[in-house]
């Protein structure tokens, strides 16, 4: 039985609001599946969308995780995937609270996978990279340079995840070569480097100017 626990959402968390906050994001008022938040932290971001999107993410995860996993256990099989990032990887500066929340799914899940093992159970950690959805639109990062930028196919990342699934794997780097790069080359560069370079794809305004419409 294959089951993907990252796209639910059981329970809203409480939220607070700040007042004469400048905002990026696209969060507020969207559906669950649709939380992004992307910007400045301290000047921009709303802590509602944060919220929410720590619910999506992180919440929901853990509380499907504890039902599903239960009933695998008492089974003795099943497969698990959650759907991470390679920002998991690499500190994702304008997009702080959703690279943590990325970052824990994958130490989550390597954690149950060490647990499950004798129950017959395994869980594998989808990494993709930028991927063709509407995400970062509605993070607000449509001047950015990740947001402009080619972008892998959603549908081959699904396939890759399944896969990866299907044989029981620990994690999949999904999409580009570019993805499987940077994951590695993380392993040898410094967090300050790692988080410099993400910057400077997610910094807003890092993206090239819209070309001037002619009349």
């Amino acid at each position: 039985m294959a089951t993907s626990i990252q796209h639910f959402t059981l329970a809203r968390l409480p939220t607070s609001t700040t007042d004469d906050v400048p905002s990026r994001s696209r969060g507020q008022g969207q559906g669950p599946s649709e939380v992004g938040v992307g910007g400045d932290f301290a000047r921009e971001t709303k802590l509602e969308d944060e919220f929410n999107l720590i619910n999506l993410n992180v919440t929901s995860s853990v509380h499907l995780a504890k039902r599903v996993a239960r009933d695998m256990v008492k089974r003795g099989s099943g497969r698990i995937l959650f759907t991470s990032s390679i920002a998991a990887v690499l500190p994702a500066p304008f997009e702080a609270v959703y690279g943590a929340s990325k970052a824990f799914l994958l130490s989550f899940s390597e954690a149950l996978r060490n647990e499950l093992a004798d129950a017959g159970i395994t869980v594998t950690a989808l990494m993709p990279g930028p991927t063709e959805t509407n995400f970062f639109h509605r993070a607000g990062m449509d001047d950015t340079k990740v947001g402009q930028d080619k972008k892998d196919d959603p549908a081959e990342v699904a396939r890759e995840g399944f896969e990866a699934l299907m044989a029981g794997k620990d994690k999949v780097v999904a999409g580009s070569i570019k993805n499987k790069l940077m994951t590695a080359a993380s392993k040898f560069t410094s967090d300050e480097a790692r988080a410099a370079m993400q910057r400077r794809m997610s910094e807003p305004g890092s993206g090239k100017d819209p070309e001037p419409e002619h009349k």
